[in-house]
């Protein structure tokens, strides 16, 4: 799996089973919601796996940047919140730190 689609999939997981999570302690929610947030983040975990990177810690540091990303999608789309300037502005930097990481020289 490409890198980037292991992220991307990561960060989807991830969300879904967070927000699964807030929506049962914030939202009032049954608690037959957190079947599916386990579920959800342990997909998150596994998915993240998938990363080509020989060191766990730079795949979970470069993947920062991406759940960024991702988190304001879920902001825009699911809780029908629009980002703001600062959002975009701050989610291009962590990107640009996350390709930094990921992608740089290395012996």
């Amino acid at each position: 799996m490409p890198t980037a689609l292991a992220y991307i999939a990561s960060a989807l997981a991830e969300i879904a089973g967070c927000y699964a999570f807030w929506a049962w302690l914030r939202l009032g929610k049954s608690p037959l919601w957190l079947i599916p947030a386990m579920i959800s983040l342990a997909l998150f975990a596994w998915l993240l796996t998938l990363v080509d990177s020989a060191a766990a810690g730079r795949a979970y540091a470069a993947y920062g940047g991406v759940y960024i990303c991702a988190s304001l999608g879920w902001l825009w789309m699911v809780e029908d919140i629009r980002p703001d300037r600062w959002d975009f502005t701050g989610s291009v930097v962590c990107l640009v730190g996350a390709s930094i990481i990921l992608l740089g020289p290395r012996p």
